[in-house]
């Protein structure tokens, strides 16, 4: 089963953030998105998810159904002051399974449990999710996931703000879950990580400028087209004619 995205453009009022890019993910693979701020990396997330249309082309998502997939958008996206519990955030993740009305059982509680016992976290079953600190709400939503058993996972920034310890304990439940024959497209800043991890990658700057392996995704001349790219549509990002090794988003 290969995921594939044909002349895939989206954005917001009829304005493209990302314009015609065309790829495709293979059955479990890891992939990576990268990119300068602005690039379109959290837009071909949602449109994935169908969270944002498609203004040209289409995703042929292969034999999973919506139902089949799972999205964790950044975590300044998510309101925590709801009052719940860690137990009560984890077992939403049952919702895709067995719908807004379906009866919970004590095996779905037990699950529950079991997964906040994989990411190290069932100690704090009955707190409340705004007692936790930035690395321990990540590790629940990743429990969430693990009840959601979603054949394709779409993570947004999942590692922003949180300590080294838990982005080596998640990284490793990534790697469980495609072991277990999970799909996972990651959109990622930190490129160190990326190299060290993620199999495949994708050089996104509104337009597609590379995918594939990530050795040769992420090659110098890549990602200095990338900056070029950003220079054309943001302020923010250096010009083209830059020097040497400063100045670089991928340096940060």
């Amino acid at each position: 089963m290969t995921i594939r995205l044909y002349n895939l453009s989206a954005g917001y009022d009829r304005h493209p953030v990302v314009h015609h890019v065309d790829c495709s993910f293979t059955d479990t693979s890891l992939t990576a998105v990268v990119g300068p701020n602005g690039g379109g990396k959290s837009t071909l997330l949602k449109t994935i998810s169908g969270l944002v249309p498609l203004m040209t082309g289409k995703i042929d998502f292969g034999d999973i159904k919506p139902n089949e997939i799972a999205y964790l958008p950044q975590q300044f996206e998510i309101d925590r002051t709801f009052p719940i519990s860690v137990l009560g955030v984890v077992m939403l993740g049952l919702w895709p399974r067995i719908g807004a009305w379906g009866r919970i059982r004590k095996s779905h509680k037990n699950e529950a449990l079991q997964a906040l016992e994989q990411v190290d976290m069932v100690t704090f079953a009955q707190r409340p999710v705004i007692a936790l600190s930035t690395g321990q709400w990540q590790r629940v939503l990743f429990a969430r996931l693990i009840l959601q058993r979603a054949r394709l996972i779409l993570l947004d920034e999942p590692f922003a703000a949180i300590d080294g310890h838990t982005t080596l304990d998640l990284m490793l439940e990534l790697k469980h879950w495609r072991q277990e024959g999970v799909t996972i497209i990651c959109v990622m800043h930190d490129l160190h990580l990326v190299r060290d991890h993620f199999p495949q990658a994708i050089v996104l700057a509104r337009d597609l400028v590379a995918w594939g392996d990530t050795n040769d995704a992420l090659c110098r001349e890549n990602l200095d087209r990338a900056l070029c790219l950003a220079g054309k549509w943001t302020n923010s990002a250096e010009m083209c004619e830059t020097n040497g090794e400063k100045n670089h988003w991928y340096d940060h």
